[in-house]
């Protein structure tokens, strides 16, 4: 064993103390994809649509918890409305520590007919944005409670953003369902 002379030590205590105050830079990857009109656009072509903000009521919104088994986070919505009966709507979910902003078109009946993810602000998992895992919802509706693995493919390395994108389009078809259907 040898012996650690003062100068080691010094020499080794510096070199300890300076690495902790190095900066540590991590991969941010916050990426905004679309904008709301953007969105609009992307989901509902050239379909007039007029602002139609929705309040949640506090049954609604148990209602809406019960059925989705996804808590209700905001009760209001920021939706727009098209002549025909379908709907818009701008939506924040989790992801594994930030919020995913999303927008979901529905038609009339409540089948969902397109999502866009607008804003992803985590630092890896923005697969998600991927169209051919958004296609996975198309056509959804209330009917059915999608499940991560089941329905809906997981994606390896953002599993919790995956999971809370199908809670979310699990609480927003249940919104239509007891919110917006009869609107």
């Amino acid at each position: 064993m040898r012996k650690l002379d003062r100068r080691s030590f010094v020499k080794f205590g510096l070199t300890l103390t300076a690495g902790l105050f190095m900066p540590i830079t991590a991969k941010v990857r916050a990426t905004t994809y679309l904008s709301s009109d953007q969105a609009k656009k992307a989901i509902w072509g050239d379909t007039q649509m007029s602002p139609h903000p929705v309040t949640l009521t506090k049954p609604q919104m148990k209602a809406i918890a019960k059925a989705s088994k996804v808590r209700v986070r905001a009760s209001k919505l920021r939706t727009w409305k098209t002549s025909d009966g379908g709907w818009f709507i701008l939506d924040q979910v989790i992801g594994k520590h930030e919020n995913i902003d999303i927008a979901v078109g529905f038609d009339k009946v409540g089948k969902v007919n397109g999502i866009e993810i607008l804003e992803y602000r985590e630092t890896y998992g923005y697969e998600i944005a991927h169209p051919k895992w958004l296609a996975q919802f198309l056509g959804r509706d209330s009917s059915e409670r999608l499940k991560l693995d089941k329905q809906i493919k997981n994606i390896s390395g953002a599993t919790l953003s995956c999971r809370h994108i199908t809670d979310g389009i699990n609480r927003l078809t249940h919104t239509w369902n007891i919110a917006l259907r009869a609107v």
